[in-house]
Order: structure tokens, then C-alpha cells, then sequence
């Protein structure tokens, strides 16, 4: 299924993506390998090169932090048609922010980051839709983070009473 017309129509199917005109859609596509993955399979650990933006076409992938004296902590599992790995794209990051395993065996469109910030470079129109697009990601992650956060210490308050 790594075909161009395919990776294109797989696009058209994810919100994400509505609003690119076809030469756009056609770019993001040119950079865009599919990977099949399998339950368990890691795919990249935190502090690893920032390299692919992943978008979840089928399974679930869960992201994770190493917390000091609690070990891997699972933050956020993403679905179909989530995107994970946006910080490969943002200028100052260049190694990985959280690690990301399969849950359930999947298929990811992975997108080439460097190429994408060339793009995006070249392209003001096409990098103002996906910094759009990416910074409504970062605002959501944000916004369950911060009720994780919440949901955490109302816990640990309550336990301590």
C-alpha cells in the first residue's frame, strides 16, 4: 500500500488534511512512507532524533515519558486518525520528547519532518495550514494534559487525608 494514489486517498479520508489544495496534498504525500506495525513494536524512545511525523491511519500507538523514580509513565495513546510526533517539526527540537510503542498492530503514514519544514520553508501557504493544523494539536495535548494533571494531584490530596 506504499503507492502515491493511495497514501493520497488515505489523506483525503483525514480531517487534517480537508483543507489542502491538491498540489499541497500531493507534496505532503510525495513525503509520506507507510509502515506497518505490530503490537509492542517500539517505534521511537525519548531522547531519539526527531525525524517522522506519524499520523495513525489503523491500531493505536501510546506515547510515554520516563518520570524519575516511577519509571515509563503512558500520557496519551493516539488512534485512527491521530498525528504524533509534532515536536519533529517545531525549530528548536531535535530529539525525541516522549517515546511511542504499539498498542495494537496498526499502519502509519510516517512523514518525512526535515523534508516537511523545507516544504513548509519554500511554501508559506502550506506552512501556515500545517503550523494550523499542529498548533490546534499542541493547544488539545495541553488541554488533556492539563486535566492529567488535575485528575493526578486531586488524587494524591485526597489519599493524603
Amino acid at each position: 500500500m506504499n503507492n502515491f494514489n493511495e497514501i493520497i486517498a488515505e489523506y483525503k479520508k483525514i480531517p487534517w488534511f480537508h483543507e489542502l489544495n491538491d498540489k499541497h496534498l500531493r507534496k505532503i504525500a510525495e513525503i509520506t512512507t507507510l509502515r506497518h506495525v505490530r503490537t509492542n513494536e517500539t517505534l521511537f524512545r525519548e531522547g531519539d532524533k526527531a525525524d517522522f511525523i506519524y499520523i495513525v491511519l489503523e491500531g493505536r500507538v501510546a506515547l510515554d515519558i520516563f518520570v524519575p523514580h516511577k519509571g515509563k509513565i503512558r500520557f496519551y495513546t493516539a488512534e485512527s486518525p491521530e498525528l504524533f510526533g509534532w515536536s519533529s517539526v517545531t525549530p528548536t527540537v531535535r530529539q525525541r520528547t516522549a517515546g511511542a510503542i504499539a498498542v495494537m498492530d496498526g499502519l502509519l503514514a510516517c512523514i518525512d519532518a526535515a523534508k516537511l519544514q523545507q516544504a513548509c520553508d519554500e511554501d508559506h501557504d502550506l506552512g501556515y495550514l500545517v503550523m494550523h493544523r499542529l498548533a490546534n494539536i499542541v493547544a488539545s495535548r495541553l488541554q488533556v494534559t492539563r486535566m492529567q494533571l488535575i485528575d493526578m494531584f486531586a488524587y494524591s490530596e485526597s489519599k493524603n487525608e
